[in-house]
């Protein structure tokens, strides 16, 4: 039985005694209960304190209450024994036939298992990375990425309709710093002082004058607004490149031109000021965002009558809720923090709910150790490190795990050394050797002739070890932590469960009582077979959590 099973085997002994008058709840019986693996072994195979979360409401002795539960619960077909322990707590035990067929579940359920209706009918537009198209992604932006794409990924599986949305900032000062270095280093001359510097540039630079030899034909004005326009496409193009080698694409590339040439900007300010939440003041126009939680008002329009920076994020938010957006996540770096206020300020001035209609991330700072020593500098981009230079220093799939599997509201060290090794000490390493070795388990059978029994052959009951307990466990705890991680934005839940599952699956591995394959002329029994059937069932989590985010599970390695 997994967890959820048995919520609801606790629900039905619930609104069973509730219809016979034995048990009175105010609010009702609730429709799911927390059922979890104890601590501590010897507590039975899960753990509940819902008497201790009733009793109150039901006017009765908590103790007293998981007695009346445990003489129901043991009646249930599944369940071989509930036990009472402390001021309430509930220890069961799940027979091993109801516990093995979970793992028949789960092959059954193949790449679908871990999904859940927890966010189904759900519209979420996802905004992550949107780097300024003036040089490669840095590693802070890659971090987005993988965490990001990840995160999308799991709510896709929680039965959300998910898109990916880039917004690229086309508009405003840094475009101009970046076109005017790109002229610069046409004519041969330093970046100005305000510009950007690398080899980037100067490539990009040489490709447009490639394109469009009759820029240096042009006067400086002209040559600028040549190099703005295809400049900015060379490298925007690159950091596509960049993110899909990455394993990210996006679903939508929205430009923030385009809402100051659509008069988005104007009609987003237009509904603030119908709702009341606009005024002069000083010859600009102003949202009252104080009113609304943020620590002053702000402008959105100045006296001269030039939108301020924050119009555009008016209108870009305006544009996703007429999309018919539910939820509007937006995943910013650490610099930004002090952007979450006015943000959710302008949110409510909508008449929307901060944290439900808009929810901002901010994603802390990360660090690259190198033989000991933090990596500063880029080969090509000069000042930062870049998506590329950790792509070659340890792969795709390591940096995508890397990255993934710390939350990310702290800040990480990743040690190219460690991360690239092939080494146990590598948890990426570690996770898909688990997985290569669950593949070679099944090619070995498939060798000798041994395929995963129909339902008619397969018994459960027979895996009854200690160990295969253990795992069994394990893996029907997959979906919780799924619809966890989907529900609080975290998927190195799912980084570190994969890890905690590899470590029980080897020990299982290791258990010579719980041997899979027959040994010599040994014939192939009931049990050899049923062991077989948790190997495909480890070897489909193993797959699907590593999918989840966003990196390979090898067959051999």
């Amino acid at each position: 039985m997994t967890p959820e099973q048995l919520s609801t085997a606790i629900v039905d002994v619930l609104t069973t005694l509730s219809d016979e008058g034995a048990l009175t709840l105010p609010d009702g019986v609730p429709t799911t209960v927390t059922v979890e693996r104890p601590r501590q072994k010897g507590h039975g195979d899960y753990a509940t304190n819902v008497a201790m979360q009733l009793a109150k409401k039901a006017g009765m002795n908590p103790r007293a209450l998981a007695d009346l539960l445990a003489e129901r619960l043991g009646e249930v077909d599944g369940i071989d024994g509930v036990e009472v322990a402390g001021p309430g707590f509930m220890n069961l035990t799940v027979s091993a036939g109801a516990q093995g067929v979970v793992a028949a579940q789960i092959v059954a359920a193949g790449a679908a298992y871990g999904g859940s209706d927890a966010f189904a009918g759900e519209k979420i537009n996802l905004e992550f990375v949107s780097a300024n198209p003036t040089g490669p992604i840095h590693i802070g932006g890659v971090r987005w990425a993988a965490v990001g794409d990840a995160l999308g990924r799991i709510f896709q599986m929680t039965g959300a309709k998910v898109t990916r949305e880039y917004y690229f900032n086309d508009h405003g000062a840094q475009i101009d710093r970046f076109s005017r270095s790109l002229l610069a280093s046409a004519k041969g001359e330093p970046a100005p002082e305000d510009g950007y510097g690398g080899d980037y540039i100067h490539e990009i630079a040489a490709a447009v004058v490639a394109k469009e030899p009759q820029v240096k034909d042009l006067t400086d004005e002209e040559a600028q607004e040549v190099f703005r326009a295809e400049g900015v496409e060379m490298m925007f193009e690159e950091i596509k490149k960049s993110l899909h080698d990455f394993g990210v694409d996006f679903d939508v590339y929205f430009h923030e031109n385009n809402l100051h040439r659509s008069g988005a900007v104007e009609r987003a300010i237009a509904r603030l000021t119908e709702l009341g939440n606009t005024f002069e003041q000083d010859g600009a126009l102003w949202l009252r965002t104080e009113q609304f939680g943020d620590d002053k008002d702000r402008v959105i329009v100045r006296s001269n009558g030039e939108p301020a920076y924050l119009s555009g994020d008016l209108a870009y938010y305006l544009d996703k809720r007429e999309r018919g957006f539910d939820r509007c996540l937006i995943m910013l770096g650490a610099d930004h923090h002090g952007y979450v206020g006015r943000m959710n300020a302008m949110c409510a001035a909508f008449g929307d709910e901060p944290g439900k209609n808009l929810e901002i991330l901010i994603g802390q700072m990360v660090n690259l150790l190198k033989d000991g020593a933090p990596m500063r500098m880029s080969k090509r981009a000069g000042t930062v490190v870049t998506i590329d230079d950790l792509v070659d220093a340890i792969g795709v799939d390591a940096a995508r795990y890397a990255l993934t599997r710390y939350s990310s509201d702290s800040n990480i060290d990743i040690d190219l050394d460690l991360w690239a090794s092939q080494s146990n000490d590598n948890p990426v390493y570690y996770v898909q050797y688990g997985h290569a070795r669950s593949c070679r388990m099944m090619a070995n059978a498939a060798d000798l002739g041994m395929s995963l029994p129909d339902e008619s052959t397969f018994d459960p009951s027979l895996l009854s070890h200690e160990k295969e307990g253990e795992l069994l466990r394990a893996l029907a705890e997959f979906p919780r932590v799924v619809a966890s991680a989907a529900e609080l934005r975290e998927p190195h839940r799912v980084a570190r469960y994969l890890e905690d599952t590899t470590a029980i699956f080897n020990r299982w591995y290791d258990t010579k009582e719980c041997r899979m394959l027959p040994q010599g002329d040994e014939p192939v029994t009931a049990l050899n077979e049923a062991r077989l059937v948790l190997v495909a069932a480890a070897r489909t989590v193993l797959a699907n959590g590593l999918g989840l985010l966003g990196v390979s599970a090898p067959e051999r390695m």
